[in-house]
């Protein structure tokens, strides 16, 4: 398969809960958990944190762990990431977000897996979802596939709709860790925001306006995405 690395983007300033990735989980930040379960999984010829963000960095080296600078502004980890790689002899790029201090070896190797079919230009990961307040929560993004496990659309409202009450349905939550092929990831840098991309602020809604379906791959529970302050109380929790 060539050489495959991680990278996970962090940037301090997030809108809906400000500095988030150095917030405490029990006795490390997020940020720090997030980059050493992705290095313990072993997958990787490299993992990197990719940061404009002088704390982020220090926090970082001071666990010996590598940080590359992203310079220009970015509206997606993706952008910013792309920057970073673009250089780089690399074959598969797998991107981890800062936020998901619950990283495990299992999911990430099923999503580097697909990647022995050469048509396979981008995958991700999707769980179950059977909450409704998380089916109809528009923080937690949803996405219906075909057949092959191909995305034919994500959401942030609850797809499908339930208009037929008498069919067991089953929705999937969407969980923002992605792989590409290093081509895919370029072209995406180089297309504009599409429409459905720019309403629902969901950045692989671009992948499939421009004709690349992405592969999906069924995982476990992959922990708490920490989005919000509510998030961060549900992942100290687990970590109990």
């Amino acid at each position: 398969m060539g050489k495959t690395i991680a990278m996970i983007p962090a940037r301090y300033e997030a809108t809906r809960f400000p500095g988030k990735l150095m917030k405490m989980l029990g006795d490390k930040t997020v940020i720090r958990l997030a980059y050493e379960n992705t290095l313990k999984t072993g997958l990787f010829d490299e993992v990197s944190v990719i940061t404009d963000s002088d704390i982020i960095e220090e926090e970082i080296k001071k666990i010996g762990g590598v940080v590359r600078r992203s310079i220009a502004e970015h509206e997606s980890g993706s952008d910013r990431i792309a920057e970073a790689a673009k250089e780089m002899d690399v074959d598969i790029i797998l991107n981890v977000q800062g936020d998901m201090p619950f990283v495990k070896k299992g999911p990430l190797a099923k999503l580097l897996d697909i990647f022995k079919d050469p048509l396979v230009q981008v995958g991700s990961l999707m769980q179950a979802v059977h909450e409704e307040e998380a089916i109809k929560n528009p923080n937690v993004v949803k996405v219906v596939v075909d057949r092959n496990m191909n995305s034919l659309l994500f959401s942030r409202s609850p797809i499908p709709y339930p208009r037929n009450t008498d069919l067991p349905i089953t929705w999937y939550e969407h969980i923002g860790v992605y792989a590409y092929r290093k081509q895919a990831l370029m072209n995406f840098t180089t297309w504009p925001i599409t429409p459905l991309e720019a309403a629902e602020k969901i950045e692989c809604l671009r992948y499939l306006e421009y004709g690349i379906p992405l592969k999906m791959v069924i995982t476990e529970y992959m922990g708490v995405n920490i989005d919000t302050p509510a998030d961060m109380e549900k992942a100290l929790q687990l970590l109990q």
